[in-house]
């Protein structure tokens, strides 16, 4: 077997992981060569020299690690006692380097850029998500242009110390903490009722984007009495071939006359058109239909990959099913209304975690009497703000699909459709756009942590900022896809970033401050009694 030349003194590997898709590598190589060269930089400034791991590939025009083969190769070259970065501007695909970073033996560090335009905080999220759960150490970095204290000291103490210490103090087990008697009661029994009753999450194919960390392992998830169908996204194709014209129709008349908004034209290869949305509302009937069919209690479709490719994007889809008003959908044999007066829980790309947490969390706000909707949100990225009443770090929560109409200001009518950027979506399709109402919610996200289910816990305020700030962000960000101003109680930006298991955040609204609070204890008392390693971040009430 070949061996491998160990790096010199002071010298580090330098790697990052980029998409599949190669439109989208393509279009954000410039941004992490940017990146990249400041922190080479910042290592020089230490007296360290950056050994990049892989080159630019002229061919296919950018220098990503942009598939689970090509990251072997790279990791059988590296000296695996030697240290090594992930750095990352961009979306990344976790399993691209996950197998390398499983049997590398020196310090790992992974380093964000701070941008939303550029959301390498989100790819790094998902990774640290797929490294916790791997069992794998590491420290991690965030920086907006790599010079500031935070970053330079917590680089110094990675270089001389191989670890990188953060201030997780917000965050507090459960078991240390006393709940209310009542709130304590009313958890535990709806957690009981929980596993008694048993659940199917439905699975239209596991692992989108590579997120190993949205995958929860049968015989933990068995454990809180819910259970995999694993389905195939191409019978959710073929179900969609069997929907009529004017069923899709139906839909999406039902849609116009609750006042939703489709900025459509005629360009189908730039622009959403009249035809994406209705092959949108027979996805939207043929998952309904395939849920009825398998009794799946929450379904989450993966879209990319493969789907992408036969079908426009499926984000109008779950933001519907998340709804408790959305157009009927009836049984192709009996006629039968279709969990009538009900949301169907979809967790956006397939994240089993939040599969879990959206049916937890639709059966007891049901029981609570409080509105069910709920959804998940990448943690996407967030400035401070201060004016129109806030003065805090308001992050922006945004997803392409998943969020219901009904967490949006105005409803439906306050949902535009508009067609996702073709850098990822070839055959388009719309969202549904809209700006969150302002309100009180309860914050969460399950992962996998040495072997075992957690949960961390918080609430948070949802605020309104105005049109113009609200536009910048847009347009910082995603400007198709639907946003979120929140700002977390007693959480900082940099314990969130520390803490945090995952880009995505699971959120949901309560009827006012007292109430989230209360139900964020009772929610807390319900994982706990489903066998979760519950833990409360942040400001919650104990009284």
């Amino acid at each position: 077997m070949k061996t491998t030349t160990p790096l010199k003194s002071k010298q580090v590997y330098l790697i990052s992981s980029g998409d599949l898709r190669i439109a989208a590598n393509q279009k954000c190589w410039a941004a992490q060569a940017k990146m990249e060269a400041i922190l080479d930089r910042a290592l020089k400034a230490e007296g360290w020299k950056v050994v990049r791991a892989h080159g630019y590939d002229q061919r296919k025009q950018h220098g990503f690690i942009d598939s689970q083969k090509m990251g072997m190769e790279v990791f059988r070259r590296l000296d695996p006692e030697a240290p090594l970065i992930v750095a990352e501007s961009v979306w990344q695909y976790s399993h691209h380097v996950l197998a390398g970073l499983t049997t590398h033996r020196g310090p790992i560090l992974t380093v964000a850029n701070w941008s939303g335009t550029w959301p390498g905080l989100v790819g790094m999220l998902n990774l640290n998500g797929s490294l916790t759960k791997a069992g794998v150490e590491y420290s991690t970095l965030w920086s907006e242009d790599f010079t500031d204290g935070f970053f330079k000291s917590g680089l110094r103490q990675w270089l001389t110390e191989g670890k990188v210490t953060h201030d997780q103090s917000h965050v507090k087990d459960l078991g240390l903490l006393k709940l209310p008697a009542e709130d304590e009661q009313l958890g535990r029994k709806a957690g009981r009722e929980f596993k008694q009753q048993k659940a199917i999450l439905g699975v239209f194919d596991e692992g989108c984007m590579g997120m190993f960390n949205a995958i929860i392992p049968d015989e933990l998830l068995h454990r809180t009495g819910v259970f995999k169908e694993r389905l195939s996204q191409s019978s959710l194709y073929a179900a969609m071939l069997q929907v009529t014209d004017a069923e899709a129709r139906e839909v999406l008349d039902w849609l116009l006359k609750k006042g939703m908004t489709f900025k459509w034209g005629t360009e189908d290869e730039t622009e959403l058109t009249e035809a994406q949305t209705l092959e949108q509302c027979k996805m939207y009937v043929a998952a309904m239909r395939l849920a009825a069919e398998f009794g799946c209690a929450t379904v989450g479709i993966q879209y990319q990959q493969g789907l992408k490719d036969l079908a426009p994007a499926s984000d109008l889809v779950e933001g519907l099913l998340n709804n408790v008003d959305r157009p009927p959908v009836r049984c192709s044999k009996t006629g039968r209304v279709l969990f009538a007066g009900q949301a169907l829980p979809h967790f956006n790309e397939v994240d089993e975690c939040a599969g879990l947490d959206g049916l937890v969390t639709n059966r007891l706000w049901n029981a609570l009497g409080f509105a069910p909707e709920n959804t998940l949100h990448d943690l996407r990225w967030g400035q401070h703000y201060r004016g129109s009443g806030v003065n805090g770090y308001v992050w922006v929560f945004l997803i392409s699909g998943a969020v219901p109409p009904a967490h949006l200001t105005g409803g439906f009518r306050g949902a535009v459709s508009e067609r996702q950027p073709s850098m990822y979506f070839r055959l388009g399709g719309g969202t549904i756009k809209g700006v969150s109402k302002p309100g009180h919610i309860v914050w969460s996200r399950v992962f996998v942590m040495g072997g075992k289910l957690h949960c961390d816990l918080g609430v948070s305020e949802v605020v309104k900022l105005p049109d113009k700030e609200t536009e910048r962000r847009w347009r910082e960000t995603t400007p198709q896809w639907p946003i979120m101003h929140a700002v977390l109680a007693g959480v900082s930006r940099d314990q969130m970033m520390a803490r945090h298991k995952s880009n995505h955040i699971q959120v949901v609204y309560a009827p006012n401050r007292k109430q989230a609070h209360r139900a964020c204890r009772i929610k807390a008392a319900m994982l706990a009694e489903l066998g979760l390693e519950v833990h409360l971040c942040g400001d919650v009430e104990l009284t």
